[in-house]
């Protein structure tokens, strides 16, 4: 099992093409590609923390839907835009505000937002989040872990530290 972060799919919502410049004729384009990465990365026995922003105006129903197209457990780590029927979809094997968690030996704090400390930042800890879209600096062991960040799908913590030791920070293709 490979656990895997992303966030800010936004899936449905036709203006991210433009606010975040992503390059997809229509909402339609835009969905089916990430969708079609995700489970492309993701397999079925992996596990997959969401950091908020999944869908906008989606049902419950419709989100239930959704999360049955795409590979692994999915958790959420809930976001600005995620409406209690996002939060409450069946699909999700839990739902938060923030987590901690062991990857591999490290220690990880996810959030929906980017923090300016986190539990164990001095001991190693990384802060994994979203919300920026790819446009914020990032502090030491920070990364925005959102799609528009990380070629549009979800990405594992050592694909992150080894595109952080090659300098990259945005747009990384996870390698």
């Amino acid at each position: 099992m490979t656990v895997f972060f992303t966030a800010d799919h936004h899936f449905g919502q036709s203006s991210a093409r433009g606010l975040f410049k992503r390059p997809f004729a229509d909402v339609a384009a835009m969905d089916a590609a990430m969708i079609a990465r995700w489970n492309a990365t993701v397999a079925p026995t992996d596990t997959v923390w969401h950091l908020g922003d999944l869908a906008i105006r989606f049902s419950s129903a419709r989100v239930e839907a959704l999360l049955a197209t795409l590979a692994g457990t999915k958790h959420l780590i809930a976001g600005n835009n995620d409406p209690a029927a996002t939060r409450e979809a069946a699909g999700w094997a839990g739902v938060g505000a923030f987590a901690e968690l062991e990857v591999d030996g490290t220690r990880v704090v996810l959030c929906h937002y980017a923090l300016r400390v986190w539990n164990g930042q001095g001991k190693g800890a990384w802060n994994l989040h979203g919300h920026s879209h790819g446009r914020l600096a990032p502090l030491a062991r920070q990364a925005d872990v959102g799609v528009d960040a990380r070629d549009f799908r979800p990405v594992t913590l050592d694909e992150i530290k080894r595109a952080r030791r090659r300098g990259g920070r945005g747009r990384e293709s996870g390698g």
